[in-house]
């Protein structure tokens, strides 16, 4: 059969490019061997497993553009744009900056560069003009974080992503990959070349560089291939180069029945790896472009027989796709039924954003509302984020018409597995690494708990509604001086939790700020305009005490708001930024000095109708135990 190319990059249906690639392939079943790297799929967890560092390690940018202060550009419209002036650094993946944004100044970044000191934002380049002067002209403001993915805004030092007793799958797999974890324990399979590209790629278990991440598309593809009858045969991370990659491709297409490869399936540098499929054999590229998001940029081909297909390179485009495209013609490879997938009704509490034109799918999680029905909590984490898949049960779809999914919507949620069940307890709001020796226990004891990082004030909401069994929040009532307590409002019980030490936070042997108290420190930042800090997220308690300690004033930093005290802490140890506040453990954990400001109170709300919950009576059943008392000590919290 002889299919031709000129559909190439020409964006097809969903249903029309599957019958394409399908067609050509003609897939058939194969026999039965086993597998190297996913070893582990299908055991079960001996322990816990939580990161060693914030993922991402450094902020970096979603888009091509410009890093800036977005500050600079506040007042950017088409009629009165702003000019600045380029620092002559252009920062690509893999590469470190070595010179900060400053006032009126900005760098050249690619997708995935790591975000300058100085820059809180970066401008996409279709909002920017030249000027015949070398100056860049804005011509629209992007928000202070837009455009960025700070550290640890996947995943925070101490997170808990694999507990004890789970049964490993796909998603567990990458999570392990994204965090650098290399070797994990293993009937004739296909065999299924995965080869991931990109210069910055580093395999898990290998030291991290400067500016590099962990191959996590490579790992997680494989497993995905065992859990649907394959065997993954995982080339190193290719680097984006002609001469590997050719390589590469030929040595796979001759041990290989399928070929995978994730990166560079979109127009520019990335149709290398397009044109270099094209040369493979006959019938060729099928299909490269599905209206879809993610995975618009999808490349499907078939070459002397065998499957070809190149995934776009952010986690979550990359995993739709291969659900949507190959599993089903894997299947038939391997010998097995066709993959069903079921579906769910629930209500979606919040707005949910979308990009009208094409149909978009938002990943969510599932938990119980107080009348019975399932409620879909969105996981806003972007298609670079791996630990959404871990965190969510399924997804919604927005239909390509529509600009938002209102707040209350009623949807149907395609589950990834259809064996999912909801959670026994769902504890939702400001996250502390302090809540998971209790919930280790709780799993061991059989409970199902999901925990959504909602911020203090996200959580407290939630629970208002009844959607979540527990609230944990670290809120200040300004107008009583008392923590938590007054703010909860009718339909919600108070229940004390621990307390922890929140402080400054600086690099060790800084003088700048040694030998002073946190009031005093903040007033000495605050005189100094090269000193910047990292601020926190609206919404997060430690937020609060932040804008009480700074009165109104917005020093250099001050729009930079990451989502947890990790990310706060690595901004500060790698010299993004100079001081910020956050607790003592994330201090510790980075090496940095802290100045104690004080303790604050990390206590949790509850509804009244979910106080006699077997899950929400275990829950607190532990919290009062002394070896829970013990392990909270040793991470520097005092039980109330």
């Amino acid at each position: 059969m002889s299919v031709k190319q000129d559909q190439f990059l020409t964006v097809l249906g969903r249903d029309e490019a599957l019958r394409r690639f399908e067609t050509a392939l003609a897939a058939a079943p194969l026999g039965i061997e086993r597998v190297a790297l996913a070893a582990a799929l299908g055991r079960v967890a001996a322990e816990s497993l939580s990161p060693a560092m914030e993922v991402p390690p450094f902020d970096r940018s979603t888009m091509d553009g410009f890093a800036v202060r977005a500050e600079d550009v506040a007042s950017a419209t088409d009629e009165s744009p702003v000019v600045l002036r380029p620092t002559g650094e252009v920062i690509a993946c893999g590469r470190l900056p070595i010179v900060a944004v400053e006032t009126g100044r900005c760098s050249v970044i690619a997708t995935g560069g790591p975000l300058p000191r100085g820059a809180d934002a970066v401008v996409p380049i279709e909002w920017t003009d030249p000027t015949a002067d070398g100056g860049i002209t804005v011509r629209r403001a992007p928000a202070s974080g837009q455009n960025v993915a700070f550290a640890g805004s996947d995943l925070g030092r101490g997170e808990v992503f694999l507990r004890r007793s789970t049964v490993i799958g796909s998603r567990e797999i990458g999570m392990m990959a994204a965090c650098g974890i290399g070797t994990v324990p293993v009937f004739r399979r296909p065999r299924v070349a995965v080869i991931s590209t990109g210069d910055e790629l580093v395999a898990p278990g290998a030291p991290l560089p400067p500016a590099a991440i962990y191959d996590t598309n490579g790992p997680i593809v494989a497993a995905t291939v065992v859990e649907n009858g394959g065997e993954p045969v995982v080339f190193a991370a290719i680097p984006d180069d002609e001469a590997p990659l050719r390589a590469a491709l030929g040595d796979a297409l001759e041990r290989c029945d399928v070929i995978v490869l994730s990166g560079g399936t979109s127009k520019g540098a990335g149709d290398l790896t397009a044109r270099l499929v094209g040369e493979l054999g006959d019938p060729g590229i099928v299909v490269h472009g599905v209206a879809l998001k993610p995975g618009k940029p999808l490349c499907l081909a078939v070459c002397r027989g065998r499957a070809v297909v190149v995934l776009p390179g952010f986690p979550a485009s990359a995993m739709f796709t291969f659900h949507e495209f190959v599993v089903p013609s894997l299947r038939r490879l391997a010998g097995l039924a066709p993959r069903t997938d079921e579906a769910v009704a629930a209500t979606v509490p919040v707005r949910v954003p979308s990009d009208r034109g094409r149909t978009e799918y938002v990943m969510v999680s599932l938990a119980e509302g107080d009348d019975g029905e399932i409620v879909a909590h969105p996981v806003f984490k972007g298609s670079g984020s791996i630990s959404a898949f871990a965190q969510a049960d399924g997804f919604v779809a927005v239909d390509a018409l529509a600009d938002h999914l209102p707040a209350g919507s009623a949807c149907d949620v395609t589950l990834f597995d259809p064996r999912t069940r909801l959670p026994d307890l769902v504890i939702a709001g400001s996250h502390c690494v302090g809540l998971e020796p209790i919930v280790d226990r709780l799993t061991a004891r059989g409970f199902r708990v999901r925990i959504l990082a909602l911020g203090s004030t996200g959580g407290l909401r939630a629970a208002q509604r009844g959607e979540c069994d527990i609230a944990p929040m670290h809120l200040m009532d300004v107008a009583s001086g008392e923590w938590n307590r007054p703010l909860l409002g009718d339909g919600l019980v108070f229940r004390e939790g621990w307390r922890r030490i929140q402080g400054f936070l600086h690099r060790a042997g800084d003088r700048r700020f040694e030998g002073l108290g946190v009031e005093e420190a903040v007033a000495a930042a605050l005189r100094d305009p090269s000193i910047i800090m990292v601020n926190r997220n609206q919404g997060a308690g430690t937020r609060v005490l932040i804008d009480r300690l700074l009165a109104g004033r917005r020093p250099p930093g001050w729009h930079n708001q990451p989502r947890s005290h990790g990310a706060v802490a690595v901004a500060v140890a790698r010299g993004t930024a100079d001081w910020g506040m956050a607790i003592e453990a994330a201090a510790r954990a980075e090496g940095l000095a802290f100045i104690p400001h004080g303790e604050e109170h990390y206590d949790f709300a509850v509804p009244a109708s979910r106080v006699d919950r077997p899950a929400v009576r275990a829950f607190f059943d532990l919290l009062a135990d002394p070896e829970v008392a013990a392990v909270l000590a040793d991470l520097g919290f005092r039980r109330a």
